[in-house]
């Protein structure tokens, strides 16, 4: 699951870069030359890409989920009892 959401949200991120700079007349050569509807088509596509790439990275390489770690829990002492003074 985590390199099939890699590979989809490369894909996505290069092809939507692609029609990115053709729709804003970047690159020429094409029939979205341009065409302002291919430049948003390609900033919604590179969004996508990127936000699939994201939700791989919390994946674990058996497939599910990583578990939330609570905040407080990192900045935990390793003491569980407070200084004493004398």
């Amino acid at each position: 699951m985590k390199l099939t959401l890699n590979i989809f949200g490369g894909l996505l991120v290069v092809l939507g870069s692609l029609w990115f700079l053709q729709g804003i007349n970047v690159l020429p050569g094409s029939f979205m030359t341009g065409q302002i509807q291919w430049a948003i088509y390609g900033g919604v596509a590179v969004f996508a890409g990127i936000s699939l790439l994201l939700i791989a990275r919390q994946w674990r390489n058996d497939g599910l989920p990583r578990p939330h770690q609570r905040l407080s829990s990192r900045y935990k002492t390793r003491r569980s009892r407070p200084f004493r003074t004398r």
